[in-house]
């Protein structure tokens, strides 16, 4: 056993006014599995890479074994698998990562391929593989799942589920419900630690935020009442006190000292109340410092005058001479929320592609109406840049409008101010969330929405779309989110 302890750690980015950590005091044992959470922009990826020493900070982070942070950079992709695991860890024999790639279901004849020959799911599993080969080292592993299918995440959660010694940054419950044992959380005012999954440290969250409101109106009740209470003894020292200086219907004046004591007596008693009124309203301004501000989103709802929006038959995709899929059969009635699902690689996006109209070639029957108004989310966030303000002109949707809905998604409006290059990759998808959520539609079209999305926010459109109920086609690999959100599934096998 041994312990990371970060203490009174203070950190911000050069040319931004606020700190990201404020005197954030923690510490952790390394043979712990901890899961890494907060919402977008609190700093989850900057606090593993001050843990690594790669940023000047103040405050003390101590920790007694060397930190290996995934995922790693691979500058040559044509170079062979084994050649690029040898370049990670060059310590390890061939055997070793066969070993590891059989506990993540990945065929070892990857090793003897090009690196760029794999898909996407193989390449994680192999560099999370390899990750697991350094030995004596504690491990920071950033959203290992990311663009995963189902299938991959569930590997993923059943490998790390048997490790130990490692910090991981997800925002996947599934994965973390099923392979942590603390969770690490950068909260609104502060950083805790607390012991057991996802679900635990959420049903613990929701009981102590229910306290804290509880006690809030208690204290918002009694600092009302103390007001009253404070006022009239002012009020009644006041009077007494003027009261001195009456002449009595007898003519004769009242006993001054006597009244001026019991004046300065009220008086001290209404200094007394304002005290404890201080006092309350002090004790009532310590909670609900780490509520999370979930608002309820808004999307506007087109009607469309016929039942059915798109129908396909017999529909196969090609790039060039390459068959994407073949023989893929729907169509979407107004209502439904319609999850495409399917490995990586089968598919699923090209499907979403075609029905927005981009150049693939198909063949099939596949019915649009053209007057059908389409709002999407790309996977894809590179094609982001400048301002919100230049983003909504282009876009055609109302800035104001758009910069509600990034608040209610966790923005700050320090943030508005920044280019959007700048933000991190979960922002980034926010703005194309709110984007779409902007856009008055018949029919949403969204590729992996939730990509780099913290809980919280997922929770939010969840909400969003089981109140609003819109016509709905998506690829999320999200488990909980399409068992949450999908009417209808559609599955894309690849032959």
């Amino acid at each position: 056993m041994a312990l990371i302890q970060v203490k009174n750690l203070t950190f911000g980015y050069e040319g931004n006014p606020e700190w990201v950590f404020d005197q954030a005091s923690f510490q952790l044992d390394t043979n712990w599995k901890t899961g890494l959470i907060g919402r977008n922009g609190r700093g989850k990826t900057t606090l593993l890479r001050l843990l690594l020493g790669e940023y000047p900070h103040q405050g003390v982070i101590s920790c007694p074994v060397p930190m290996v942070y995934f995922p790693f950079s691979v500058s040559n992709l044509e170079k062979s698998t084994a050649m690029v695991v040898q370049s990670i860890a060059p310590e390890c024999d061939r055997w070793q990562i066969e070993r590891e790639l059989s506990l993540l279901r990945v065929d070892c004849d990857v090793l003897d391929r090009s690196f760029n020959t794999l898909s996407n799911g193989e390449q994680t599993k192999v560099l999370l593989a390899t990750l697991f080969l350094h030995e004596n080292r504690f491990l920071l592993i950033d959203e290992p799942t990311n663009h995963l299918d189902e299938e991959a995440r569930d590997a993923v959660c059943r490998y790390l589920s048997g490790k130990k010694g490692f910090i991981l940054v997800s925002h996947d419950r599934v994965l973390l419900d099923g392979c942590v044992d603390h969770i690490l959380s950068i909260n609104r005012a502060d950083i805790e630690v607390q012991a057991g999954n996802f679900q635990s440290w959420q049903e613990n969250r929701n009981r102590q935020d229910q306290f804290e409101r509880s006690e809030q109106e208690k204290l918002r009740k009694e600092v009302d009442r103390l007001d009253r209470a404070a006022h009239r003894a002012a009020d009644w020292s006041d009077k007494t006190e003027k009261s001195k200086y009456d002449t009595r219907n007898s003519g004769l004046r009242p006993d001054r000292g006597f009244v001026g004591h019991k004046a300065a007596k009220m008086m001290k008693r209404s200094k007394t109340i304002e005290a404890r009124r201080e006092a309350a309203v002090e004790e009532k301004a310590k909670l609900l410092k780490n509520l999370e501000q979930a608002e309820p989103l808004r999307l506007s709802l087109l009607h469309y005058p016929k039942r059915v929006l798109v129908e396909a038959e017999h529909l196969s995709a090609f790039y060039g001479e390459k068959e994407v899929f073949s023989d893929v059969r729907f169509s979407i009635q107004q209502g439904d929320r319609v999850a495409v699902c399917g490995k990586n690689g089968c598919g699923k996006s090209t499907l979403l592609n075609l029905l927005l109209g981009k150049p693939i070639a198909f063949e099939g029957n596949l019915r649009i109406d053209g007057n059908l108004v389409v709002s999407c989310v790309p996977q894809e966030t590179s094609g982001l840049c400048g301002s919100l303000r230049s983003l909504a002109e282009k876009e055609g949707v109302e800035e104001s409008l758009l910069k509600t809905i990034l608040r209610k998604l966790g923005f700050s409006r320090e943030q508005f101010s920044r280019n959007i290059e700048a933000y991190s990759e979960g922002q980034k998808k926010k703005v194309l969330l709110a984007k779409s959520l902007c856009k008055p539609a018949h029919l949403y079209i969204w590729d992996e929405p939730l990509n780099f999305i913290d809980v919280i926010s997922r929770m939010q459109v969840e909400d969003l779309l089981l109140a609003c109920r819109p016509t709905l086609l998506f690829v999320e690999p999200d488990a909980r989110f399409c068992d949450e959100i999908a009417t209808r599934r559609i599955r894309i096998r690849r032959e």
